[in-house]
């Protein structure tokens, strides 16, 4: 469903908790990211009830959505963090994000982004290579420091998602190949400098069947018996994030209560982490956006919007679908495409879609916008990204300025 509790209809007008998309409109103008703050609470608190049981560490994907206030609301709440650059650890640092609550996630971590990660004192770094790992080992035998690292693995599990973000299968370019474990195990031999606590994996992204994750899980659980059969003392096993919402009428949520579950019958000593992130946000915003024009080419309809693609990239990268709802409810329909001002044919929100019949001046909600919208932004065309900003209750907030 596009509503959700946070997204509703009064009056015919679209609210984000008790405040009026259009009031915000009008008074922030557009385009504009809208995040609801009880919404990304409640998801967090949701996710944190249905794991209980596995008193797990949850550490927020800070990819997700990035801004200093959305990430100062899941620290109070308790939220850990895992991060992919140093750009993000600095982010965590100026909201005053406990270290030991961090994991450092990424592929390709530069050598100035090793020696942050070792100052900072971490939980957890992960790493997913061997010449990260020689390369690891030598800053930190510089440092005179012994971090915490975890492996992670490639598991070579399909998710049936996206291509562009699946990322467990072997021709995929993240994690370890499990092949390899015995030359993992010689680099980490005695006179190492790091210390092995954890194993983990991230098999992609928008995932909502559970079965691939506890397929990973059961080689993740192997391995880690593994290892410990060699004299390594594994402390937790990190499952990733990845955990889709529903885009569309038809999909549905993944039922994460069975995942728990599952993974409940196979509790044992190792801690569990994960790294949800677009379950925690990307229902709680919509991307606010205003109808320049409305046209027609060769009897094939078109609205014009004032956002683009440099603001909210998923439909030209993922062909992703994004409902989109008028903040004034109308009744009148009509076939057309929702398209913005850059100079591509890839710059559009939706494609032969039946929608309102939008009339200049009108405003829209692309929903669902709250995880990989302004993150993801961009500055081409020299078009300036757009506001965010937090509503809470009757109560809203600019969190990031428009750009001038």
């Amino acid at each position: 469903m596009a509503l959700t509790q946070a997204f509703l209809y009064r009056d015919e007008q679209l609210y984000c908790e008790d405040v009026s998309l259009q009031e915000l409109a009008e008074q922030f103008g557009t385009p504009s990211y809208v995040y609801s703050k009880n919404a990304i609470c409640r998801n967090f608190h949701d996710f944190k009830t249905i794991f209980k049981s596995l008193d797990p560490l949850i550490c927020y994907a800070v990819k997700a959505n990035s801004n200093l206030s959305v990430l100062s609301l899941l620290k109070k709440e308790g939220s850990g963090f895992d991060i992919v650059s140093a750009g993000e650890l600095y982010r965590l640092q100026e909201i005053g994000a406990n270290p030991q609550r961090i994991i450092f996630s990424g592929v390709g971590k530069s050598l100035q982004e090793l020696e942050m990660a070792l100052d900072s004192s971490l939980f957890c770094i992960n790493v997913e290579s061997l010449e990260e790992l020689e390369v690891l080992d030598n800053v930190a035998r510089d440092k005179g420091l012994r971090p915490n690292i975890a492996l992670r693995l490639n598991p070579d599990v399909d998710t049936k998602t996206h291509p562009h973000v699946s990322t467990g299968l072997r021709q995929h370019k993240f994690g370890f190949d499990i092949n390899h474990m015995e030359r993992i195990l010689q680099l980490l031999k005695p006179p190492s400098h790091l210390n092995l606590v954890g194993l983990g994996c991230h098999i992609g992204s928008q995932i909502l069947d559970i079965q691939p994750y506890l397929d990973a899980f059961l080689r993740l659980k192997a391995m880690a018996n593994k290892l410990e059969s060699y004299g390594f003392e594994i402390q937790h096993l990190d499952l990733g994030g990845g955990i889709g919402i529903p885009y569309t009428p038809q999909e549905k949520e993944a039922n994460l209560v069975q995942y728990a579950d599952l993974l409940a019958q196979h509790k044992d000593s190792h801690r569990f982490l994960f790294e949800p992130g677009r379950y925690i946000v990307g229902n709680a915003g919509v991307l606010l956006n205003k109808v320049l024009y409305y046209k027609t080419n060769h009897e094939k309809h078109f609205f014009v919007v004032d956002g683009a693609m440099n603001d909210l990239i998923r439909p030209a990268l993922y062909q992703a679908h994004h409902e989109i709802l008028p903040l004034a409810r109308q009744e009148e329909t009509i076939k057309a495409d929702v398209v913005g001002p850059i100079c591509e044919t890839g710059d559009f929100f939706a494609r032969d879609r039946r929608l309102p019949l939008f009339k200049r001046g009108d405003y829209l909600a692309i929903m669902n916008t709250g995880a990989y919208g302004f993150v993801a932004a961009s500055n081409y065309n020299s078009r300036l990204r757009p506001s965010e900003i937090l509503v809470d209750g009757d109560r809203s907030q600019v969190i990031r300025q428009r750009e001038s």
